[in-house]
């Protein structure tokens, strides 16, 4: 099974099984990783706002306009900020690093 690592708001690293066909959101749900994801899914918040290891940020999809619509309205985005929900873990995905953004 596929693994990814959540760098958690403080700083600590968090290694855990990510099934694939699961959101990078659901995955740290999974593990009780502090992702709140409001909207469960819907794409109709901020809440579940990640971002991704440059080493692996041109490795995804390219953002839907939905997505970077609500990514407009995370506190702290970055170059690359995505929303866990719209990442999808496949075997290719192995490894993914995301960390968790400070909240405000």
């Amino acid at each position: 099974m596929p693994s990814m690592t959540f760098i958690q708001r403080d700083g600590s690293t968090r290694i855990v099984e990510a099934k694939t066909g699961l959101s990078v959101l659901e995955i740290a749900h999974r593990h009780d990783i502090d992702l709140e994801g409001a909207c469960e899914g819907s794409l109709a918040c901020a809440t579940c706002h990640v971002v991704i290891d440059p080493a692996w940020a041109d490795k995804l999809a390219k953002p839907t306009e939905d997505e970077e619509d609500m990514l407009d309205l995370a506190f702290g985005l970055e170059k690359t900020s995505r929303l866990g929900c719209q990442i999808v873990m496949s075997d290719a995905l192995d490894g993914l690093t995301v960390r968790l953004p400070r909240t405000g």
